[in-house]
């Protein structure tokens, strides 16, 4: 088990942000995402998705793409990534929302209902991350493609291997969620009345299957959250 680095998360003094910065790049494991930024456009000019940015390359997206606000679907964490995230938002002016989402478990309706609210009244170009951009950061995506009126077929290709996500793990149970709303509307009834009146989390957890080499990958291999 690796050994909590503590820290002042206000990152005040010097020896604090050093202590952040190992504690992102060996804990946290964005000595990875210096080189893999996992950056897909969702909507054009509008919405922007990629794994947990470093301050240098929150700063490069901010310039480039113009990014208002930042939805984070790790939820507040007490690590060095979360840490300077939230200082270089600060330094930027930029909104940071935490929006907590599960990769493996069936998707919350309340969660969902929350970001339907809170997703017409945000200050755009947004941009989406959890922790490496694949699972959560693709089901937010898919769900702001249902909200923006895309077709379910094009929502579901956010949740794609390109962006390192696999349904064959504990993670395709993201992927199930949708496929359950087709079966159960054949995309003739909307989506958010769906989901507040026929969806099931206990019911979509019981029928969901997943292959356990594939969840060992994930999981172990890739040390995905």
């Amino acid at each position: 088990m690796s050994k909590k680095i503590s820290f002042d998360p206000s990152l005040s003094r010097p020896s604090d942000r050093y202590k952040a910065w190992i504690d992102s790049l060996f804990i946290d494991h964005s000595i990875f995402r210096l080189v893999w930024t996992n950056f897909h456009i969702v909507i054009p000019n509008k919405v922007y998705r990629c794994n947990h940015p470093t301050p240098g390359r929150l700063r490069k997206l901010v310039q480039k793409y113009h990014i208002k606000t930042i939805i984070n679907l790790r939820g507040k964490r007490d690590c060095g990534s979360d840490a300077l995230s939230r200082q270089t938002a600060k330094e930027l002016g930029i909104t940071l929302h935490d929006m907590p989402f599960e990769s493996r478990g069936a998707p919350h309706k309340d969660r969902i209902l929350n970001l339907a609210q809170l997703y017409p009244r945000l200050d755009f170009p947004i941009l989406i991350h959890c922790k490496s951009g694949a699972d959560r950061a693709g089901l937010v995506s898919a769900l702001i493609k249902l909200f923006e009126n895309y077709t379910l077929e094009d929502a579901m290709g956010e949740l794609s291997w390109k962006f390192g996500h696999f349904k064959q793990a504990k993670t395709g149970i993201l992927d199930q969620f949708f496929v359950y709303y087709f079966q159960q509307t054949k995309g003739k009834i909307d989506f958010l009345k769906w989901l507040q009146q026929e969806y099931h989390e206990d019911i979509l957890r019981k029928e969901f299957r997943h292959k356990k080499l594939f969840s060992f990958i994930t999981d172990k291999i890739l040390r995905r959250e």
